[in-house]
């Protein structure tokens, strides 16, 4: 089964920046679909960046402009750059991967495999 490892996060000031990293250890298929997805407490569970089997990258409306996914230095790994940090960004983050997405699903948080999280926290 695909593991997800999952590294960056952190506490911040606002308009801080922080990476956050993740690597999927199965390499049985040339690369996946990767995102993350962030869940603040009482709120929904949200779709924040994905990037598509052909580098393709989808942004929810909130992170447009300030966040960027990536791929790197193997195609196994995501990578996650945060700037211009605020505090409405403060959740749980969650990498996830899937073999496959269907059209406009990319930002579903749907996918088969996700990591355990890592804890983002900007501070006024």
């Amino acid at each position: 089964r695909l593991r997800l490892t999952e590294s960056g996060g952190g506490s911040v000031e606002s308009g801080g920046s922080l990476t956050l990293s993740c690597v999927a250890s199965d390499t049985t298929y040339d690369t996946y679909y990767m995102a993350w997805f962030r869940q603040a407490p009482g709120k929904a569970r949200e779709g924040v960046a994905a990037i598509d089997l052909w580098g393709g990258t989808y942004y929810a409306d909130s992170v447009k402009g300030r966040f960027t996914i990536s791929r790197g230095p193997t195609k196994h790994t995501a990578n996650l750059q945060m700037d211009n940090l605020k505090p409405e960004d403060t959740a749980m983050y969650y990498c996830a991967a899937d073999e496959g997405r269907g059209p406009s699903r990319e930002l579903v948080p749907t996918y088969n495999y996700e990591a355990q999280g890592t804890q983002v926290t900007v501070s006024e």
